[in-house]
């Protein structure tokens, strides 16, 4: 037995399969929550709320995943492979006391244009709105960070076995500087030939090739 990435399936121990639909920033309505509860009933699945401020639906059998998503008509969330993954963003100053910054708009956006973007290796994203950083933004691929002055742009942090803090590559962003920075990054990892995350690509081959997004 095997994942299906294309359907957003990830085989789980007992044979069963784990199911994420994008639920972006983990925001949902009562009215979308009740509908994923009730799917989950009718296939006698788990709900399980991820760090990565998702909601899986853990048991489903391999002949009801194109069944179940077709009862859910949402988008994959959980995608697997080397791709852009769904952005976590923190709730900004939309509702935190502490946020400088609207992470929602530029969390919706990033997830909007990027979401599923296929790369070398896997690309995650977190949206801070202060340096709380509850998103853990230096400690993804890309991070922004919101200051009074604007967004603060982190690049190559991990997770993981090893974990590594992202390098800052600018700071003092708008919204759409940053939206656009995040562009460029991407195209720029996009094209090339490196099994490696950013962080290991950044040891391995220097700032020069990050530097000149900025231009």
């Amino acid at each position: 037995m095997e994942d299906f990435p294309e359907k957003g399936a990830k085989l789980q121990r007992d044979g069963t399969y784990a199911l994420i639909p994008h639920v972006p920033g983990g925001l949902i309505t009562p009215e979308e929550l009740s509908h994923l509860a009730q799917v989950a009933l009718k296939y006698k699945a788990w709900l399980k709320i991820t760090s990565q401020q998702r909601i899986a639906l853990i048991g489903i059998k391999k002949e009801d995943i194109d069944k179940v998503w077709d009862d859910l008509d949402m988008k994959v969330g959980g995608l697997n492979g080397p791709c852009v993954k769904a952005a976590r963003f923190c709730p900004g100053k939309a509702y935190c006391q502490k946020g400088e910054r609207d992470t929602l708009k530029i969390g919706m956006d990033i997830n909007e244009k990027f979401l599923g973007i296929s790369t070398p290796n896997k690309v995650k994203i977190g949206i801070s709105g202060c340096h709380n950083s509850c998103a853990d933004s230096a400690l993804r691929d890309i991070g922004l960070i919101g200051t009074r002055k604007g967004w603060k742009m982190m690049v190559g942090g991990s997770g993981g076995r090893k974990p590594r803090i992202g390098s800052l590559l600018i700071k003092d962003l708008n919204d759409e500087e940053a939206l656009s920075l995040v562009r460029k990054v991407i195209d720029y990892y996009k094209v090339q030939d490196t099994p490696w995350r950013l962080g290991l690509l950044i040891e391995k081959e220097g700032w020069l090739g990050f530097i000149k997004v900025l231009d």
